[in-house]
């Protein structure tokens, strides 16, 4: 398993997510997950809503076009994003923006 994953259009991505944190990014590689700081504390669901409004900021495009697929009670989550309109930098640093064939996106 990788931390990320074409489906046709539509980008899946395996994160941990640290709540609660002063900075919020995405900010390296947690074994096969990327991980992601999120200001909003793990309670009653914030956590979970600012790590969908971010991932839907750094794509392009709107909330409704991130699903948070597995992991609702959990640090370790599975995100649909629905065609992104742009892969961010860090996304491409840390090697995502490939085919799950090895062709460019």
């Amino acid at each position: 398993m990788t931390w990320f994953r074409w489906d046709g259009t539509s980008l899946r991505l395996e994160v941990t997510v640290r709540p609660g944190s002063r900075r919020e990014g995405a900010d390296a590689l947690h074994g096969d997950r990327l991980r992601i700081a999120v200001n909003a504390p793990a309670q009653e669901g914030r956590a979970n809503q600012r790590l969908v409004e971010w991932v839907a900021e750094e794509f392009g495009v709107p909330k409704r076009a991130v699903q948070l697929l597995r992991g609702a009670g959990s640090r370790n989550k599975s995100l649909l994003v629905e065609s992104p309109a742009t892969l961010p930098g860090w996304f491409l640093a840390l090697g995502g923006g490939k085919t799950a064939a090895g062709g460019e996106r």
